[in-house]
């Protein structure tokens, strides 16, 4: 009998949708999900349906939505509370009228949106994308060929031809459209918290002592790490001048890119080691290349061999192969869990060798992430990967490695877009190399841009080639991009507990952290013309600026749709009131970063190493009406919907001024520090009268101007917490000769040239006046556009 996988490796599925949900005619079944989603199957005349999970497509019983159904020949009219599909039973064609509309809109990937690629493995900018589930035109189609998934877990061939297709129809109703997704093929886990720190990763053949030396510096420079990441130099790399190892047929990659037992000239204590590195409270990773099996050499070969009855007297290689159960079981449990049980948290599966295997149509990229995510679930803790993406599902193992682009601002440029438009497609946790990893030009500028946005990205995840000369080390640029870059790499730990609210919703309530604009904003068409701008979680918005700036005035630009409303650059302190559509013009230290009205942003404020629930809370708020949920757990176990609390910040307008409430922490608060100090910083108001309370009584406080900011003691939290701010003094933009007269000093120039241009513009008396003269006044297009951005 043969073996069957461990019961760990196999996931729950419930792919029987309700059957008054069904509708057969004849080679052709329907099946109403919901009133927006549908599935429409055709099968040959002796063929079956599909009933059994898929790859793609795990749970079908999903509502039991109101519909009627209307027949004539052969066409169905299926008609909800949303729309009515048209279907033509002889060849499953089918068509969507939306309610009150009157335009029949085809099943069809016209004006589809997009979603994701498997890699941006040495490309330089553009990749092409495969399809979404959002379309302009309301309606797309996915396109189920995909293998079905057995009792026993293991994917096997469709037994026939036919066609399988989910009908999103959701119009504009991005979000909707997204969470009926993940419905339908299962929610993104909750991403274990330590995720969203910083990583360090470099390909590299560290000693021992040289990563731990390196550790010590970033303690050294106050630059907070998550997770160390260790490279395929772990392993034995040189096997063929040690082992006599020979290169694999057909092969481009060198015998040494497949390993599993530590190299013990670079790391003679690795045990000691990976301890080191946990006693920092750091995770660490390690790089996976399977694709060679397990040869003669390795420490584990001759367990690996028992285990599957193999004969090793001739010292022959045990071939790779993720589709047999017998190997997959012994693969975890020889090869990888010793490994575990010495210190390795997760491992980077680094697979690049092809699409096929053994079982026709079965990518082993989809096993390896489909197997070691659940094989990492085994000691009850949240399982986590880092690997390619392998199509339609692939949102269930995150995370996502995008591979190795090449250093370059084309890269930088296609990032945002590609990380953001991948939501289309529920995959919402991409993580890059950031600073690029091959080839390209050295520049601390490109360095920086790429930082900005890889912190206010999924995952910030330094990487680099082996290039002595190549590493992203912050101390190793110039020094205005050093201090930068240990500032930036600083706020990405201090973003973790607003982060890590936002995995929260995207677990349970299937919202990216990163939202292409037009989710927001469905109506509004600029909201489509910028690719690279996005939503980051649901208070800011954050615009990349993805190119090199002038020599002359130092400044770069990112097109920005700025939406209804008061939005704040929370760096700048810059407002932006109403709609518009324009550059914003930053140095090479800044980049865009907006905050709503009444928006909030739980920050910790705590040092070192790790992302443990903070001491010490900061809180970003601008004025306004709003109010924001922070989740926090112990970040790591499965008892999330058990042992959480959740804590509520209210800011509102009051009659002379606002008030801003911290209400006591719902939930199981003994997981929470022992009493919390708040620093909450108003970024739109600079002074103001402040009493604080708790419990009705008074509380003494720290009060700072220009912003103002209130430092509150070390409180418990049994309480809610109110800040009153009375006679607020509102921050403004600054006046526009002041703006103009600071810009024109920065920019390089001939300075008799500048002063005459200056007299010119202070002969305007009026603000309109002087917009007009920057308008007449022969100053380089990127200069009047800067001096204007905030005044038109």
């Amino acid at each position: 009998m043969s073996e069957k996988l461990h019961p760990r490796l196999i996931y729950k599925t419930d792919p029987q949708p309700i059957d008054s949900c069904v509708i057969e005619r004849g080679n052709v079944r329907i099946t109403v999900l919901t009133d927006r989603l549908f599935r429409i199957e055709t099968k040959p005349k002796k063929g079956s349906f599909i009933d059994e999970a898929t790859q793609i497509v795990w749970f079908r019983k999903l509502d039991t939505p109101v519909f009627t159904l209307k027949e004539k020949k052969k066409k169905l009219q299926i008609s909800t509370t949303a729309l009515t599909l048209f279907v033509n039973t002889k060849n499953g064609k089918a068509s969507v009228v939306f309610k009150n509309t009157t335009k029949k809109i085809p099943c069809e990937n016209k004006d589809n949106l997009m979603g994701t690629a498997r890699t941006l493995d040495m490309k330089n900018g553009k990749v092409k994308l495969g399809y979404g589930i959002m379309s302009k035109t309301g309606v797309s189609v996915i396109e189920d060929d995909s293998l079905i998934l057995n009792a026993e877990g293991m994917p096997q061939p469709r037994p026939h031809k036919g066609t399988d297709k989910y009908i999103f129809a959701y119009g504009k109703d991005f979000r909707a459209a997204l969470r009926d997704y993940f419905r339908l093929t299962g929610r993104p886990p909750l991403i274990p918290r330590f995720a969203f720190g910083n990583w360090w990763s470099r390909y590299y053949a560290y000693t021992q002592d040289e990563y731990l030396e390196l550790m010590n510096r970033f303690e050294k420079e106050n630059i907070p790490l998550a997770v160390a990441t260790i490279d395929m130099d772990w392993h034995w790399v040189d096997v063929k001048k040690r082992f006599k190892a020979k290169r694999e047929k057909l092969s481009v990659w060198g015998p040494g890119w497949t390993g599993y037992s530590w190299n013990t000239e670079l790391f003679p204590d690795h045990v000691a080691m990976l301890k080191e590195l946990h006693d920092k409270g750091l995770k660490v990773t390690m790089n996976l290349h399977p694709a060679f099996g397990v040869r003669f050499f390795e420490d584990r070969y001759e367990d690996m061999a028992k285990a599957l009855d193999f004969d090793t007297s001739k010292k022959k290689t045990i071939k790779f192969d993720i589709t047999s159960p017998k190997f997959v079981n012994a693969y975890f449990d020889v090869l990888h869990k010793p490994l575990e049980d010495e210190g390795v948290d997760f491992w980077w599966i680094d697979w690049q060798q092809g699409k096929k295997s053994k079982i026709k149509g079965l990518d082993p990229l989809w096993a390896l992430n489909h197997y070691h995510f659940a094989d990492n679930e085994k000691n009850g803790k949240r399982p986590l990967i880092l690997s390619r993406y392998a199509g339609t599902g692939a949102h269930r193992y995150p995370l996502g490695f995008s591979g190795d682009a090449i250093v370059s601002w084309k890269s930088l440029n296609f990032q945002p877009y590609f990380t953001v438009n991948a939501s289309n497609i529920g995959y919402t946790w991409w993580s890059h190399d950031i600073g690029g990893f091959a080839l390209g030009k050295r520049s601390g500028e490109l360095f920086l841009r790429w930082l900005q946005f890889g912190v206010f990205s999924p995952i910030t995840r330094l990487h680099a080639q082996k290039n002595d000369l190549a590493g992203k080390e912050p101390w190793k640029f110039d020094g205005l991009t050093k201090l930068a870059a240990k500032e930036y790499l600083r706020l990405r730990h201090k973003l973790v507990p607003y982060i890590y609210t936002m995995n929260y919703h995207t677990h349970i309530g299937g919202r990216a952290l990163c939202e292409p604009m037009y989710y927001a904003y469905p109506e509004e068409k600029e909201a489509y013309k910028v690719p690279n701008q996005y939503m980051f979680g649901t208070e800011l918005i954050v615009c990349p600026i993805t190119e090199k700036a002038k020599k002359k005035t130092k400044l770069a630009s990112a097109t920005a749709f700025i939406p209804e409303g008061r939005w704040t650059d929370i760096f700048t302190g810059y407002i932006y009131e109403g709609k518009s559509f324009k550059k914003l013009y930053r140095e090479k230290t800044d980049i865009p970063v907006l905050i709503k009205a009444g928006g909030i942003v739980p920050m910790s404020a705590d040092e070192g190493n790790g992302c443990r629930l903070p001491k010490h809370l900061e809180i970003l708020v601008s004025r306004g009406n709003g109010s924001f949920e922070m989740f926090e757990d112990d970040g790591e176990s499965l008892d999330y919907n058990l042992k959480n609390a959740k804590t509520r910040f209210i800011i509102s307008e009051a009659d002379e001024g606002y008030d801003f409430v911290i209400k006591a922490p719902m939930g199981d608060t003994s997981i929470l520090p022992g009493g919390r100090k708040y620093s909450v910083k108003f970024i739109d108001i600079n002074e103001g009268k402040v009493s604080v309370e708790a419990g009705g009584n008074a509380i003494q406080c720290k009060v700072h101007m220009n912003p103002l900011r209130v430092e509150l003691p070390n409180l418990p939290y049994d309480e809610d917490i109110r800040i009153s701010v009375t006679q607020p003094v509102i921050a403004k933009n600054p006046d526009i000769r002041q703006h103009a007269a600071e810009l024109l000093s920065r920019i390089e120039g001939n300075n008799t040239i500048k002063a005459i241009k200056n007299r010119k513009l202070k002969k305007a008396k009026t603000e309109k006046k002087f917009r007009k003269k920057v308008k007449k006044v022969r100053f380089p297009r990127q200069v009047r556009k800067a001096i204007l951005e905030l005044y038109e």
